[in-house]
């Protein structure tokens, strides 16, 4: 019985680091995308 916590606890925990991954992707696209818009206005 405990192992079987343990698992579904480490796997919630690798599906939850694996959604804060493409967050933190997303927002660095964001970023980027801003920074580029930027770059154009200047030019």
């Amino acid at each position: 019985m405990l192992r079987k916590i343990i698992i579904a606890m480490t796997a919630g925990a690798i599906m939850l680091t694996a959604g804060a991954c493409n967050t933190v992707k997303g927002v660095g696209r964001d970023i980027q995308s801003v920074g580029e818009a930027g770059d154009r206005a200047i030019s």
